[in-house]
């Protein structure tokens, strides 16, 4: 029965239960069965058509950290994790008209309580009620059930329409995208014409290199330990790569930009070692963006910051309008992310689709979950 107010349709079916992964202890996920989720004022319900695997998703299911799940680690409290999904509308909630049943969307992680400076201000991955559901706060995947299963709601805040030569694949990519798109312009300021150095060649730097060749950044510098991915870098757009692993990062970095430095920094290794090297590598009255969680403490030079007057900062999420815009430069051709999305498994395949991720097998860079279609396996990355 159709709860009041809530909007189905028939070329949808809606089950009462569905699959879901949840966490255990350390690194241990279990597949069980949970109640479809039911959609309130300004949410839809979403069918999850596939799931990238983050770098995050790792942090949350192996140490527990950044999620926070009842105000503690997420351990053992029937808690699903994943938190970059797409998937289609097949319910609205109660006078939802924004989207209809049947679209095609990708999902923001966070949606913020609205009611907070921050969410006034468009900042709502700076939530001052993160975590408090009662507020209404909402980070799926970190606080709140994530996209590891076949159905979660959303809030219409949190979503961004998928043009059709859009693939599920790549789909769940788009807020990546987002998030380096937020690195880079909403909170970073990024001009076009500025030279732009990426530290890491993970997912986020990879994205962030790619984002920032479409906004006219110029040189980017794309630093890091893998041959295979500085070369996927070089492709997306990159004009320099940098294998760090016999050569001086700094100096090396000096040599393409000049000797007065690169205008912004993203650092996205997470290494400890790399702030120093980010804030080095920085001009005066320049920029480093810290956009990756790094394991342990780290020093950094604060009076070389105050003397030359750079700023330093971190960003968390995909606030504003960044995954839209993001989405808009996906779809039309500035960027191609394929190269990024190399493999698909099945959702009953999780925990082998997890250690693909978290060991890098094969050369895994994104690797995708689907709950239905393509079952499990290796695809071109073309």
């Amino acid at each position: 029965m159709t709860p009041d107010g809530v909007t189905t349709s028939a070329a949808f079916p809606i089950p009462e239960r569905m699959k879901a992964w949840v966490l255990d202890g350390p690194g241990e996920v279990r597949l069980t069965e949970k109640p479809v989720p039911v959609p309130g004022r300004a949410e839809v319900l979403l069918r999850i058509d596939a799931v990238a695997i983050c770098p995050s998703d790792i942090d949350n299911i192996w140490y527990g950290w950044p999620a926070i799940v009842d105000g503690g680690p997420p351990f053992n409290k029937n808690w699903t994790p994943g938190h970059e999904y797409m998937g289609t509308v097949v319910a609205l909630g109660p006078a939802v008209d924004e989207f209809a049943i049947g679209e095609r969307v990708a999902v923001e992680i966070h949606a913020g309580c609205g009611q907070c400076r921050r969410c006034r201000a468009g900042l709502y991955t700076s939530c001052l009620n993160y975590g408090n559901r009662a507020k209404g706060h909402r980070a799926n995947g970190f606080t709140t059930d994530g996209g590891f299963c076949e159905f979660q709601v959303n809030h219409v805040n949190t979503m961004a329409r998928l043009s059709d030569d859009i693939s599920d694949e790549l789909g769940t990519l788009v807020v990546t995208a987002g998030t380096a798109m937020y690195a880079l312009t909403e909170i970073g300021g990024l001009i076009a014409g500025e030279s732009l150095v990426v530290i890491g060649e993970g997912p986020i730097g990879l994205f962030v290199a790619a984002v920032g060749k479409a906004l006219g950044a110029s040189p980017v510098v794309v630093t890091g330990l893998s041959p295979q991915r500085l070369a996927i870098a070089k492709g997306l757009g990159a004009d320099h790569v940098i294998d760090v692993r016999d050569t001086d990062a700094v100096a090396a970095v000096k040599a393409i930009v000049g000797e007065l430095g690169a205008d912004y920094v993203v650092e996205c290794s997470g290494a400890p070692v790399a702030i120093g090297q980010a804030i080095a590598m920085a001009s005066r009255g320049s920029r480093v963006c810290l956009a990756a969680f790094p394991a342990e403490s780290t020093q950094v030079d604060v009076g070389r910051l105050v003397r030359d007057n750079i700023a330093l900062f971190g960003i968390r999420g995909e606030g504003k309008r960044a995954v839209h815009r993001a989405c808009a430069l996906m779809r039309d051709g500035k960027f191609d992310a394929r190269p990024l999305h190399t493999h698909t498994f099945a959702l009953d395949d999780l925990p082998t689709a997890l250690h693909y991720a978290k060991d890098k097998l094969d050369g895994a860079i994104k690797v995708v979950v689907k709950a239905r279609g393509v079952a499990a396996g290796r695809v071109a990355a073309e």
